[in-house]
This record gives C-alpha cells, structure tokens and sequence, in this order.
C-alpha cells in the first residue's frame, strides 16, 4: 500500500471510532487531524532510519575537524578546523611535528 492509502484508512478509522464513542463533527475532525499528524511524523520518523548513510567526499575535498595541537618547544597551540582526511598528520612547528591536545569538552 502507498502511503496516501495508508493515510486515509488511518484517518477512517479515527473518524468511525469518534462517530462510535458518540462525539460530534467537530471531534471527528479532530481525531481525523490527529491522526494525520500522528501519521505524518512516524512516516517521517521511519524514513530518516530508512536513508543510507552518505559516502565520504572525494579525496580532494576538505573535511570539517575539531582538532587542537600545542609545540612541545614553545608552547604555540593551533586548532585546526578542516583537513583533507579525518585523521590528519600533525602540523610541524620549531622544525618538530606538534603533540595532539585532549579535547576538554
């Protein structure tokens, strides 16, 4: 079943079960929209589970990292925020490669 069918049997029944409890029009169109609501962010819900995962940028492009590192000789501290992969080489500083810094957060 598409999903427009599966909609309007969600919102006859709503409707049959307002009319059964003895309600009056204006709950009818209630529970109707409620339904439809109820319909609408489970079907949504359900398709965000359902999409892939998205492949990674080509080699090329350039990533967003969060990525602080300090020169054990001077004491200078670089953050870097994009790199062309997500493990990135260290930076080179005072003619020596930089320690990575622990993130505090």
């Amino acid at each position: 079943m598409d999903k427009n069918r599966i909609l309007l049997v969600v919102i006859v029944i709503a409707a049959v079960i307002a009319l059964l409890a003895g309600h009056g029009a204006l709950s009818v169109l209630v529970a109707a929209l409620g339904a439809w609501l109820i319909f609408r962010v489970g079907w949504m819900m359900l398709g965000g589970l359902a999409r892939p995962i998205p492949e990674p940028p080509p080699a090329g492009e350039l990533r967003k990292v969060k990525i602080a590192y300090r020169c054990a000789i001077c004491g200078t501290e670089v953050r870097m925020t994009v790199a062309p992969d997500q493990d990135p080489e260290p930076p080179r500083h005072c003619q020596e490669d930089m320690d990575l810094v622990a993130p505090i957060d």
